[in-house]
């Protein structure tokens, strides 16, 4: 096993976080989450996940599940029951083999067309996050909610960050001396600091905090029910196409015969385990997105080193700062975690290039403007039959 804690790899390490923070503050601050249960399972999740698959792998939210509980406003308890019925339906289908049977009838097209619309949705949130209008800026009224001052004259403070460290990430996204993932996160840690979020940090104390044991207590029947219907049945296409199939196909990509244990039952398995812990500690549901490990990728990863960097630093943060610890993280500016979130999308984007026939191009066209129109569950559905409405009619050019 290759493992390495280099420059690169500690860069590589936080090329996520674009993707993972918002999230999590939102679900932390708006349904009520367990900062310390969320944060541990997150670092746990990226530590067991490097160990066992012994090439980088993302821990992302699971986004349906999370954009609708904000949006709504959700309960804890039936955030956590949608936890549950996601981890016994992951389960399933590693453990009855469901998966790989599933797996194979999913033609390549359709394995693109899931990657290009989750770049294309990356990249929209991080441009949303740099222009100040994303959920989590537009519910707390600030584009940069954690930050002491708003704008600099009539442009707003996210945007400036936005447009001085995307620069920078364009200099610099290839320079092994400088990586680009940690100048960023570093220097804008620095800076949002330095303009006011220091302030949640005056009455941190280093501590020893382990994450409580159902901490909102056990989801009532309405609460599953109402988890099902409205998280679980639209999040579970996304999974497998994004979380489960793309991802795989992704890292076979990137890393050949090493990623040889990431395999369709594998993720299915993993992912089910941590969204059982999850829920037990209230932490958000989640998942190994394909956007995840493309960012992680593009920012420097090579090896599972960056898994145990970044899941270190997170159990390290819930373990000895507990509920503070989302206070830590608050020194990252949005308008960088949106840097992060473009230079990810556009990683992920750039998949498609081995699709050249005019069929499998359709294809991934047609489940870009459904997943922009609709979500990407349906796109993965509608790719699926437009794929074999294209073979039986013998279309390749």
């Amino acid at each position: 096993m290759r493992i390495s804690f280099n420059r690169m790899e500690w860069a590589g390490a936080v090329g996520d976080l674009g993707a993972l923070l918002p999230l999590a503050f939102a679900m932390i601050m708006v349904n009520g989450l367990s900062a310390t249960g969320l944060f541990f399972s997150v670092g746990l999740f990226y530590l067991i996940g490097g160990t066992y698959y012994r090439v980088p792998i993302a821990v992302q939210p699971m986004k349906v599940v999370s954009a609708y509980a904000i949006a709504q406003s959700l309960s804890p308890t039936v955030i956590t029951g949608s936890g549950f019925i996601i981890a016994a339906l992951m389960l399933f289908l590693g453990l009855s083999g469901l998966v790989k049977k599933a797996a194979r009838l999913i033609p390549l097209p359709v394995i693109r067309g899931v990657q290009v619309s989750t770049g294309i949705l990356l990249l929209l949130k991080g441009l949303y996050l740099a222009a100040g209008t994303s959920s989590l800026q537009a519910a707390q009224g600030k584009v940069e909610p954690f930050l002491a001052f708003q704008s600099i004259g009539p442009l707003p403070l996210s945007a400036f960050f936005g447009i001085i460290f995307g620069f920078i990430t364009f200099k610099l996204i290839n320079n092994k001396r400088l990586p680009a993932g940690l100048v960023v996160v570093g220097c804008g840690a620095v800076l949002g600091g330095s303009l006011g979020a220091w302030q949640g940090l005056a009455d941190l104390s280093f501590g020893f905090h382990i994450p409580q044991f159902l901490p909102f207590g056990f989801p009532t029947a309405d609460d599953f029910s109402f988890a099902l219907l409205a998280l679980v049945l639209p999040q579970i296409p996304m999974t497998l196409g994004n979380a489960v199939i793309a991802n795989r196909d992704l890292s076979y990509e990137y890393f050949g015969d090493e990623g040889r244990r990431v395999t369709d039952r594998a993720l299915c398995i993993s992912m089910g385990i941590a969204n059982a812990f999850a829920a037990f500690v209230g932490g958000m549901p989640l998942c190994h997105g394909a956007g995840g490990l493309a960012a992680h990728y593009r920012f420097g990863s090579r090896t599972c080193g960056s898994n145990l960097i970044i899941g270190g630093l997170f159990v390290l943060l819930a373990v000895g700062f507990g509920a503070g610890s989302v206070k830590v993280l608050q020194l990252i500016p949005m308008g960088v975690l949106g840097v992060l979130l473009v230079f990810a999308g556009v990683q992920l984007i750039l998949a498609m290039r081995d699709m050249t026939t005019r069929s499998a191009r359709t294809v991934i066209a047609v489940m870009l403007g459904i997943t922009l129109a609709s979500n990407l569950a349906w796109a993965f559905g509608a790719g699926i039959l437009l794929s074999v409405i294209f073979s039986r009619f013998k279309v390749s050019q």
